[in-house]
């Protein structure tokens, strides 16, 4: 009898579309299901209504800010210093493939693969049997682009427009798979 993988899906959208908004209402919409979920999500961080920089939230509630025009870097990305410590602190330990339930990852952006620990951290845990979705760029980067050729990923697009029915389309097929 042969195993079939659990899902590996990659939500591809452009910035702004809304990646985030979608992927903390499916973290919702799984524990409404009691369906174990792991992982973290990025947000902006915005003053007087311009984005100053990028903060990271385990889905336990840990956070801390891994990007602003404050810091310096190196790395920077725009006008961004990035705090790879910081984002590591947070990121790493929710990323462990033997949890069960679903693992869910926002996002697989140029800041966060700045991070050597991060790339091999997820290498594990998508050669694992792992329930997982990740929200990812549509820039090319050498990483990502290796993720996408896998013949396991599904790649599904995320626009403005099916942003609001994507968690629960995604919920269903995730809590299924773990059912």
């Amino acid at each position: 009898m042969t195993t079939m993988k659990r899902p590996r899906i990659l939500v591809e959208a452009r910035p702004g579309a809304g990646k985030t908004t979608a992927f903390r209402r499916l973290a919702e919409l799984l524990r409404d299901a009691d369906v174990p979920v792991a992982g973290f999500t990025t947000a902006e961080l915005r003053e007087r209504g311009r984005r100053v920089g990028f903060e990271v939230e385990s889905l336990n509630g840990a956070r801390a800010t891994f990007a602003h025009v404050s810091l310096s870097g190196p790395p920077r990305v725009g006008r961004y210093g990035v705090d790879l410590e910081a984002f590591e602190r947070v990121a790493l330990p929710t990323l462990s493939a033997d949890r069960g339930g679903v693992m869910l990852i926002d996002e697989l952006g140029k800041m966060e693969l700045f991070s050597d620990r991060f790339r091999e951290a997820l290498l594990t845990l998508f050669d694992s049997d792992a329930a997982l979705a990740a929200t990812v760029h549509t820039a090319r980067h050498p990483f990502t682009d290796a993720l996408k050729s896998r013949p396991d990923i599904e790649i599904v697009r995320l626009t403005k427009a099916s942003r609001d029915a994507l968690p629960t389309r995604l919920a269903e097929r995730l809590r299924a798979a773990t059912a």
